[in-house]
């Protein structure tokens, strides 16, 4: 789960710990700055959200989003992934 924009500074330890993690894996972008499309998209420290440097599978909007709407994004994402997973099998 990636909560905030992804700065210049941050971009190699984001890359790094996605690399270190166990595959299969997923990449959540929470809020706005996550998902690029935040306050802070444009300023010149900001890469822009999580999608410009890993594979999101899916985001949550909100800026902050509140703890309903994260909960309903993720069991949201959790459907998801088990008819995907049943239209495999």
């Amino acid at each position: 789960i990636i909560t905030g924009a992804v700065t210049l500074n941050m971009a190699e330890a984001v890359r790094k710990t996605y690399d270190a993690m166990p595959q299969p894996g997923w990449v959540v972008a929470v809020g706005d700055d996550a998902c690029g499309t935040g306050l802070l998209n444009d300023s010149f420290a900001v890469l822009g959200g999580a999608d410009k440097i890993l594979p999101v599978a899916f985001k949550i909007p909100g800026n902050p989003p509140t703890p309903t709407e994260i909960m309903r994004g993720l069991l949201a994402f959790m459907a998801l992934v088990r008819r995907q997973q049943k239209t495999k099998a």
